[in-house]
């Protein structure tokens, strides 16, 4: 069965929050919880990301709360931290990789590390088990691939496109997935732009989806109270794990 991975913002609006909607991603069937690390300048995100990072900032976000969520959330579903290496820099790479070892955290993943850089860390994570997750995009090069997958950890992140998260361009995967398969049994999952529209065609030839700009986008909307945002995400988690298995 293909998986579904989901991307949540780590305190936003709050931590209880966070706490009820991870919950409930998991009885809507996610398989695995990318818990995203609000950052004051999130690169590889689109404005909707961007802006959740930005409220959850205003509303008091610290490392100490991604923690508080982690020690419970990461004995419920696999999961990964998702961050700009900044914070993590700042922390300390021993101080944060034991953190993340003590609260069950699985790996991380750091959309603005080039895969160069990333290897000085692996003997680190390596030593404590964690994953680094690689990203592999269409515009990568065969010799390029090769080189990533051969050090890949956890699962693949497949971008689907060049750009930011959060936009609908789509680009044909096939040749690119096929190089990723020649030289690697890693899990491989696609992100960027899926949502219940797009995640059926994303999912073919892989083993699953990243799903965060349409999940966020629903926080987002003032209009809702929270248990209604938490309904709303939870059965768009469940279409698309519908979709992507059909």
């Amino acid at each position: 069965m293909k998986q579904l991975v989901a991307y949540v913002t780590a305190g936003f609006p709050d931590k209880a929050f966070t706490l009820d909607l991870v919950s409930s991603l998991k009885q809507s069937g996610v398989d695995k919880l990318e818990l995203g690390i609000p950052f004051s300048d999130p690169v590889a995100d689109g404005p909707i990301i961007e802006s959740a990072n930005l409220k959850a900032l205003q509303n008091g976000f610290k490392l100490e709360t991604l923690f508080e969520i982690s020690s419970v959330v990461a004995t419920e579903l696999e999961t990964y931290w998702m961050g700009y290496f900044n914070p993590f820099y700042h922390k300390g790479l021993d101080a944060i990789t034991q953190k993340a070892l003590d609260l069950g955290v699985k790996g991380f993943i750091i959309p603005d590390l080039p895969h160069e850089e990333a290897l000085c860390y692996m003997p680190l994570m390596q030593q404590r088990n964690l994953a680094m997750v690689s990203f592999v995009a269409p515009t990568d090069t065969k010799e390029r691939i090769a080189h990533i997958v051969k050090h890949a950890q956890g699962f693949i992140y497949l971008v689907a496109y060049a750009g930011i998260t959060g936009a609908h361009a789509g680009e044909d995967l096939s040749k690119t997935i096929h190089a990723i398969k020649e030289q690697s049994q890693t899990p491989v999952f696609v992100g960027f732009g899926v949502n219940e529209k797009t995640a059926k065609e994303r999912a073919k030839g892989v083993e699953g989806v990243i799903v965060g700009s349409a999940f966020v986008e629903v926080l987002l909307d003032e209009s809702l109270s929270g248990t209604q945002k938490i309904e709303k995400i939870a059965e768009k988690a469940r279409i698309i794990k519908e979709k992507i298995n059909t």
